[in-house]
């Protein structure tokens, strides 16, 4: 019993942190800000699905560069299941944000829907996965193993590098209306500091950490098994 905890502490960790993120999130008081109000609560759901991509592109990007160094069909499979639930991860903060700017910019701002779906942020967010998705139209496209396992790892290598420019570093570079980007005080306001109280990191810190190891745990059951999947090609 004391060898499967300790082998299995961060899933029961990441079980804790959601039960409290879910039940705090929606319980927890938190500060009643103009044009937000009561959604600021999806802060804890759609900033931290973003946050949780992130980490799971990154161990993608890992594994890609571990498989052009050592050529084992293992890291291939890790690199392509991360991979894939970055992009679970990655619709899911995309849906959850467009929920959210539908009440407050949509309904409260007046900001028509044609010009919320021209927002910088957002454009960038789907060519974001738009590329990851290619990288699986490519992998499968190939019907040699390891010209695929080769061509994805380098192309994965690419998405993970484009990853950064399309999200964070061109949408605060133009006109936003999410906080952080030239523009944004005539849209949201920015949540620094002062509104991020107290009270909601006690509960945002642990949801990114509950939602990223939910991720992780989520990977791994896939690479397990497609370990299974394909054990014959991994003995060889």
């Amino acid at each position: 019993m004391l060898e499967l905890v300790n082998k299995s502490w961060w899933k029961i960790l990441s079980f804790v942190l959601l039960v409290y993120t879910i039940t705090a999130g929606f319980l927890f008081d938190v500060p009643k800000l103009h044009i937000l109000n009561e959604t600021i609560r999806n802060l804890y759901f759609h900033v931290c699905m973003w946050m949780g991509m992130m980490v799971l592109f990154a161990i993608s990007f890992y594994h890609s560069i571990k498989y052009l160094r050592h050529q084992n069909f293992r890291s291939d499979i890790a690199s392509s299941n991360y991979a894939a639930v970055g992009c679970l991860y990655g619709i899911l903060g995309y849906l959850t944000g467009f929920l959210w700017v539908n009440v407050t910019w949509v309904t409260d701002q007046g900001q028509s829907l044609a010009g919320v779906l021209k927002e910088p942020k957002l454009i960038g967010a789907a060519i974001a996965l738009l590329i990851y998705g290619a990288y699986f139209v490519l992998r499968g496209s190939f019907t040699d193993i390891d010209k695929r396992a080769r061509v994805s790892a380098v192309y994965n290598i690419f998405a993970f590098a484009m990853l950064f420019p399309s999200i964070w570093i061109i949408p605060r570079l133009v006109g936003s209306l999410h906080p952080g980007a030239p523009g944004s005080e005539s849209g949201n306001p920015a949540l620094d500091r002062k509104d991020l109280d107290a009270t909601m990191r006690m509960v945002f810190y642990p949801a990114i950490i509950g939602w990223t190891l939910l991720g992780v745990w989520i990977a791994t059951l896939k690479i397990r098994l497609d370990f299974i999947k394909h054990k014959n090609i991994i003995n060889e």
